[in-house]
């Protein structure tokens, strides 16, 4: 009875924050749509991405953390370069860019970890991002480590299916 009582709720939360979701995003972009206001183009990327993060910590739903995040980091790295690119060269603008992307990332395994249903993959693009940033803006090791993912990158594969084949003997 209990655990029933538990599934209901939660689904009736899954739902709740569906609804206002979906509102939210559909007033959001009603707005953008509609209001000529210089800063609402930006502010697309980052507002869905808050939008879809604050459902996904509600409804506890770490799937929902994902378009989050990168929505977010995308949102960040184009708000970045609105602010600051003109003073900076193309391949800093870039660097600026990717940095941001790579935090979008990480959102998505912090936060995921908050609710309790940690996610660490994210970190592998997130953190390939970080390097070619940190490459860009000249960090010694960078290219050197960019130069290494690129020859071993295949290695990835060999961890999950010894993961895999260990996890089943398990």
């Amino acid at each position: 009875m209990l655990s029933q009582l538990k599934q209901q709720s939660n689904t009736t939360i899954r739902q709740i924050g569906a609804g206002v979701a979906f509102i939210a995003i559909g007033l959001f972009l009603l707005i953008a749509q509609n209001l000529a206001i210089d800063w609402l183009g930006l502010a697309i990327l980052p507002g869905l991405g808050l939008i879809f993060l604050t459902w996904g910590l509600i409804t506890r739903t770490p799937g929902l953390l994902i378009p989050g995040g990168i929505l977010s980091g995308l949102g960040a790295g184009a708000i970045a370069i609105d602010l600051w690119g003109a003073a900076l060269p193309d391949l800093q603008q870039g660097g600026i860019f990717m940095l941001a992307f790579a935090a979008g990332w990480a959102l998505i395994t912090l936060l995921s970890a908050l609710i309790g249903q940690p996610m660490l993959w994210p970190l592998i693009p997130g953190g390939i991002m970080a390097l070619v940033a940190a490459a860009v803006f000249g960090f010694n090791g960078a290219q050197q480590a960019l130069e290494l993912v690129g020859r071993f990158w295949p290695v990835i594969f060999i961890v999950i299916g010894l993961a895999t084949l260990l996890r089943r003997r398990a």
